[in-house]
């Protein structure tokens, strides 16, 4: 309900979505801490490397959608941070952080983009799958596409995703992605990709 009422308020739509995505993370990490039976400190170390690539969809992120036709492609690294435990359910988790640079194309026009994020994963051995989500920002070397204008160099990124492990150390997955500027720089439309990955864990 809360959310909601925000939402209500055309002036910080973005904000609002940005908030409860936040709060939602946050709410997940409680309850993460609660219902672990351990928790660990490690030291940070990088754990995969990776590419992706993937484009937008009518119909299928967050309103109002785009005015032009996005794709995005990347290459990435997961560096593990200190912070994790494993769960009663026998799921383990870890807190990640996430860079990449890659192009991101649309109306004909690309620019170069870079990306820092951060959020929990959890795996569950059992089923060979990893989840995860993260905020953080981008930057842009260009922000107007067509009759698109994303707003400026600065974006807000959340993304939340699955993967499956595969032999080899190899993960394949799916990630969706979605980037605005929250407002900062007045009315405009962020961008929401679905994009596929392929990973190998260290």
């Amino acid at each position: 309900m809360f959310c909601r009422k925000i939402f209500s308020l055309h002036t910080c739509g973005e904000m609002a979505k940005i908030f409860c995505f936040l709060r939602n993370v946050v709410v997940v990490l409680l309850l993460t801490l609660v219902c672990s039976q351990t928790c660990w400190a490690r030291e940070v170390e990088w754990l995969a490397l990776g590419v992706r690539g993937g484009e937008n969809f009518q119909n299928a992120g967050l309103p109002p959608g785009e005015k032009e036709d996005f794709e995005q492609f990347d290459v990435f690294a997961i560096m593990g941070l200190p912070w994790g435990g494993k769960i009663s359910s026998g799921w383990d988790w870890r807190w990640r952080l996430g860079i990449s640079a890659g192009a991101l194309r649309g109306a004909k026009d690309t620019a170069f983009i870079t990306t820092l994020t951060s959020g929990p994963a959890f795996r569950i051995p059992d089923w060979r799958l990893i989840l995860d989500a993260g905020v953080g920002g981008a930057l842009l070397s260009k922000w107007e596409f067509g009759q698109q204008d994303i707003g400026g160099p600065f974006q807000f990124i959340a993304h939340g995703g699955i993967g499956f492990q595969l032999p080899w150390k190899m993960v394949i997955g799916w990630r969706f992605h979605h980037m605005s500027d929250a407002t900062l720089y007045g009315p405009s439309r962020g961008v929401d990709l679905h994009m596929l990955e392929v990973s190998y864990y260290f």
